[in-house]
């Protein structure tokens, strides 16, 4: 039995090793696809500028697919591990989600830990929204790219983040559209992101609308609580000032039952 518990402890050692190793690298590459793809698809470079950033793109995938392997390779219970980071296997699968990786970045902000109820529920809307946004970016990179010089109405980049911007909340005006396979791939993973974010939001704010109402309640019923332990105080000390007069009534009448009865008057 403690052979098995040392290994999984020394397994687990060398996952949060080398999380830690790789957390910044990974973020870097992240950055740099961002920049690199935004380059690919907006400034057009000619076949030697494509071929770089082809290169470039092509070296992050591979840094967050060794990064998969190893995480992998480096856990104990790698079904387990597997099932509880689909998102890594679908960020090396998918080019368009490796911009996600700079989500990591929100776990260092302090700011977002002042009591364990609004640090998790802070993390949570940043994230869904940090990632809608980032997808709403990447998404109308994309969409440009696949619909651009396809005879459909996205020519340039405005009308493509204005497309995302509708179509993440769900508004969806018609005005612009994608015709191509990819396009339409692209506005139903962002269809689903925009409902996801409108979920989140929504149980948030009820969330704090009932930890609001929650905490009103509290400090009425604190008020009221104290006012009636200061009302059983005072009763309490009305009993003690009460129970001392009957007792030094009943001492006085004592003493007067000691002196035995009172004398007659003389008659004159």
């Amino acid at each position: 039995m403690r052979r098995p518990v040392m290994t999984w402890m020394m397994s687990g050692m060398q996952v949060e090793r080398w999380r830690s190793m790789s957390e910044w690298p990974l973020t870097i590459a992240a950055v740099v696809f961002l920049f690199t793809y935004s380059w690919q698809v907006l400034a057009q470079p000619g076949e030697s500028g494509i071929a770089v950033s082809d290169a470039i793109i092509w070296l992050t995938w591979a840094m967050f697919a060794i990064d998969y392997v190893v995480s992998l390779s480096l856990a104990e219970d790698r079904k387990t591990w597997f099932l509880k980071h689909l998102l890594d296997l679908a960020i090396v699968l998918l080019p368009i989600l490796r911009p996600l990786r700079l989500l990591r970045l929100v776990v260092i902000l302090q700011a977002l830990q002042r009591t364990i109820g609004t640090a998790v529920r802070g993390k949570i809307v940043v994230y869904v929204v940090g990632a809608s946004a980032l997808l709403m970016y990447v998404a109308a990179l994309a969409l440009l790219e696949s619909e651009r010089g396809q005879g459909g109405n996205v020519e340039n980049f405005g009308d493509a983040i204005w497309w995302s911007f509708v179509t993440v909340t769900t508004v969806g005006y018609g005005d612009f559209y994608p015709v191509t396979l990819m396009g339409r791939i692209i506005a139903a993973a962002l269809m689903l992101s925009g409902i996801a974010l409108i979920g989140v939001v929504t149980g948030s704010l009820a969330s704090w609308l009932v930890e609001k109402v929650g905490d009103e309640v509290d400090k009425r019923d604190t008020i009221e609580r104290r006012a009636i332990r200061q009302d059983i105080a005072l009763l309490s000390d009305e009993v003690v000032a009460l129970r001392e007069a009957l007792s030094a009534s009943g001492t006085t009448r004592a003493d007067g039952a000691d002196r035995g009865p009172a004398a007659p008057p003389r008659e004159c």
